[in-house]
């Protein structure tokens, strides 16, 4: 069975920086790519940021560029998001989320229907 765990989140107040983490396991191949997600309250789903677990080169929402970083650890199965300069707009639910049948590859966007596997969440709160 696949499995995402999320961790990291927390309250920080406008300016600050958080780095999430997620640690994946269950899957004996590696990954097309994973990516992040997150919801805020009454909002759909929003693809954050994502990396191609070959190659490592990334992707992320015009919202979040150049404040956030993805970044992996394939050898350890860990994935990871920095933000920094966090807004209170960057309040949400944050997801962890795995690709393993590389739909991504089609997508433009990052596209929740691309991600089979995704954690349960870690919560993000800025204030300002």
């Amino acid at each position: 069975q696949v499995q995402l765990v999320e961790s990291g989140g927390g309250s920080v107040q406008a300016g600050g920086s958080l780095n999430l983490s997620c640690v994946a396991s269950g899957y004996s191949y590696e990954t097309y790519c994973m990516a992040w997600f997150r919801q805020g309250p009454g909002e759909e789903r929003e693809g954050v940021a994502l990396i191609y677990t070959g190659n490592g080169r990334t992707r992320y929402a015009d919202s979040v560029k150049g404040r956030f970083t993805i970044s992996q650890d394939n050898a350890k199965n860990m994935l990871y998001l920095q933000m920094n300069t966090l807004k209170p707009e960057d309040t949400a639910m944050y997801y962890c989320a795995a690709d393993l049948m590389g739909g991504s590859w089609y997508s433009p966007t990052i596209r929740s229907a691309d991600f089979g596997y995704w954690g349960q969440g870690t919560q993000v709160t800025v204030s300002s």
